[in-house]
């Protein structure tokens, strides 16, 4: 089904198992998962079409090995994973106001927003006033300037809100003003260059032809066609354009092109890192663990950092109960990963990757279908629960 390719270690057939029913019962069209333990690959799958309205039987490119897609807010977890580490090396204080480092921002009372509230999603502002065009949103100069003049929708660290699309300008301008270098710039350096990750935030043209092109799919009903059916209150705040829901995912309107090759050129890292499966795990294996010889990325204190829940309870976006650490999402009902010790990041409509420093686990699976959930995609979670039965 779905021309799956690829191979699992002993004990993991099952995930090979899930991952081709994802293609015969719950719609998927082109993916890859790759799981890592204790720094050793024990599964690499990959299978389907390049292009998500491709058809393996008409002869359209299949995906292979090396084809990578964009991850949506899975991005959001290599965004973190800068912001610790300059903490890790002593350049960024997290208990820090952000204007010690950007002044500007402490415009319009949030003189007392917290390195650590941009993290936990906590800094009051996950919308703007006026959302940005997508030509504006690809600027970094002009998006930093509009959230600086932004004014905090509740008061900074009295409660958290996922900030969907302002989390990319947040994060993204800490980086330049500690280091002096673009975000993506700094990644690529400083994480992706030296782990050897198929992870970019910023295309290399280079790198253009291995990206799949990418759309939404409307899974099969039926017995293993899940479908998500969100919550009457969850569903009237995306419908109303006045919530705080619609404009903080609306922070850019209208929503970019994501097959545009301009848009994956540029860097938001709240939203449009582009990587491969293996990528994605290995870059959360890499967190807490040597992967290849590697050193390991993360030192135990800022594993507990990010995995210490930092916000948790009703998330005044999403809607729903969220659990945060600083920067990842946590295990539980909104985003079920491997386990309780599980931090990780998923992509709106499909993308997932996680650490279990517990199991010692880096998982990551990445798709071109995109579903309409937000956080919890059945096809990741069904490879999740054979992961855990593994």
């Amino acid at each position: 089904m779905g021309g799956v390719r690829g191979s699992v270690a002993e004990g993991y057939e099952g995930v090979r198992e899930a991952f081709v029913r994802n293609f015969a019962e719950r719609g998927e069209r082109g993916a890859a998962v790759t799981v890592y333990r204790h720094g050793r690959k024990v599964v690499d799958l990959w299978g389907g079409t390049k292009d998500v309205d491709g058809d393996l039987a008409a002869g359209d490119a299949p995906w292979e090995h090396g084809t990578a897609q964009v991850v949506r807010s899975a991005t959001k977890g290599v965004a973190a994973a800068a912001l610790l580490l300059l903490h890790q090396r002593g350049a960024l204080d997290l208990d820090a106001p952000v204007g010690t480092y950007w002044p500007e921002f402490k415009a319009r009372g949030k003189e007392g927003v917290l390195v650590r509230h941009v993290l936990a999603h906590r800094a009051g502002v996950p919308a703007l006033d006026r959302p940005l065009t997508p030509a504006e949103a690809l600027d970094p100069d002009l998006a930093a300037a509009v959230v600086a003049a932004q004014a905090p929708f509740w008061e900074p660290g009295a409660g958290h809100g996922y900030h969907a699309q302002t989390y990319s300008w947040l994060t993204g301008e800490l980086v330049r003003r500690v280091t002096g270098k673009a975000v993506g710039e700094w990644i690529a350096a400083e994480i992706a260059g030296p782990l050897g990750l198929d992870l970019w935030l910023g295309l290399p043209e280079a790198e253009a032809a291995r990206v799949g092109r990418m759309g939404r799919i409307a899974p099969p009903a039926g017995p293993g066609g899940l479908r998500i059916r969100p919550k009457r209150n969850v569903a009237e705040a995306y419908a109303d354009p006045a919530s705080l829901t619609s404009r903080a995912f609306g922070a850019i309107d209208p929503l970019p092109d994501e097959n545009d090759p301009a848009y994956r050129a540029a860097a938001l890292p709240a939203s449009n890192g582009i990587a491969t499966a293996d990528g994605l795990a290995r870059f959360y294996a890499a967190l807490i663990g040597e992967v290849d010889g590697a050193e390991r990325l993360f030192t135990p204190q800022t594993v507990a950092a990010a995995r210490t829940e930092a916000s948790a309870g009703p998330d005044r976006v999403l809607v729903v109960l969220t659990r945060f650490g600083l920067g990842y999402m946590l295990h539980g009902g909104a985003s079920p990963l491997l386990a309780d010790g599980s931090f990780g990041h998923p992509g709106r409509g499909g993308a997932l990757g996680f650490a279990d420093p517990e199991s010692g686990t880096g998982f990551g699976y990445v798709t071109n279908g995109m579903n309409t959930g937000v956080t919890a995609d059945p096809r990741a979670q069904a490879l999740v629960r054979a992961l855990r039965e593994a």
